[in-house]
């Protein structure tokens, strides 16, 4: 099993690095990327609450990978579960719906994220298993991995890297790998 583990590393609450073991052997060879965490830093996972631009620290398993079509026609090149999205995908992060963190087709009568957006940064989204088992209304939806703004902007609490870092991730990634969010 492979521990993608990423922590904060910088001078903002944001800033972050993602480490592991890129060949999936256990030996640890130093892969590492940059990362951007949660705009207002990490937090116990005990204390995340649903729109608190936190991420939520913990070790988080990986469930699947959503992706774009026409970004990536044949998928990802992986060998965790991937589903591909449409225009009409969304996630629920209204905490009083029964949907709440799952995902839903759009339009939603309750509020729920759009997950085919025209900044790209969904264009790969790992689905991490915070609050899913089963979720809780408040305690945070829609936990990702994802891909970074320009500039490495703090997320609303997930994960996110450059493109190429998240592909690279995908290609090391075995079903039963997790992402550990480490508070510092």
């Amino acid at each position: 099993m492979t521990i993608f583990r990423a922590r904060p590393d910088g001078s903002t609450p944001w800033d972050g690095r993602i480490d592991w073991d890129g060949q999936g052997d256990g030996h640890g060879d130093g892969t590492s990327a940059r990362a951007a965490l949660g705009k207002d830093g990490v937090i116990a996972a005990s204390d995340k609450r649903e729109g608190d631009n936190r991420s939520p620290a913990g070790t988080w398993p990986i469930r699947y990978v959503l992706y774009r079509p026409d970004v990536y026609p044949d998928g990802p090149a992986t060998a965790l579960e991937t589903r591909p999205i449409a225009p009409d995908d969304g996630w629920c992060d209204a905490p009083g719906d029964p949907a709440y963190n799952r995902p839903v087709k759009l339009p939603y009568p309750a509020s729920a994220e759009r997950l085919w957006r025209d900044d790209h940064v969904y264009d790969l989204v790992v689905v991490l298993g915070h609050n899913d088992d089963p979720p809780v209304a408040g305690l945070g939806s829609a936990i990702f991995l994802h891909l970074a703004r320009d500039g490495y902007l703090g997320t609303e609490g997930c994960v996110a890297l450059a493109r190429e870092d998240v592909e690279a991730l995908l290609a090391a990634a075995r079903p039963g790998d997790v992402v550990e969010i480490a508070a510092g």
